[in-house]
């Protein structure tokens, strides 16, 4: 356990910090499974619509810093090819 009153604080913000993290993260992987699930069934325009609101939220969590710009643009990337394959 911490010692001093800055180690405390550092470990309520630092788990606040990973809910916080968490809840975006997975709100990416829900949106970009959407998105799979609507190319495997081949709704196209369900792809669409799922694939910006996935570009939305990966956008945001770069914004939130959870996560890296390249990571976001390269999931963006892998998910438009496959919406473009239909």
């Amino acid at each position: 356990m911490a010692h001093s009153a800055s180690a405390k604080k550092r470990i309520l913000t630092s788990e606040r910090n990973r809910e916080r993290n968490q809840a975006i993260k997975s709100r990416v992987k829900t949106m970009t499974k959407k998105v799979l699930v609507s190319v495997e069934n081949n709704q196209a325009e369900m792809a669409n619509t799922a694939l910006s609101v996935a570009y939305k939220e990966l956008d945001k969590a770069v914004s939130k810093g959870v996560l890296k710009a390249n990571t976001a643009s390269r999931k963006k990337s892998r998910l438009a090819a496959k919406v473009n394959a239909l």
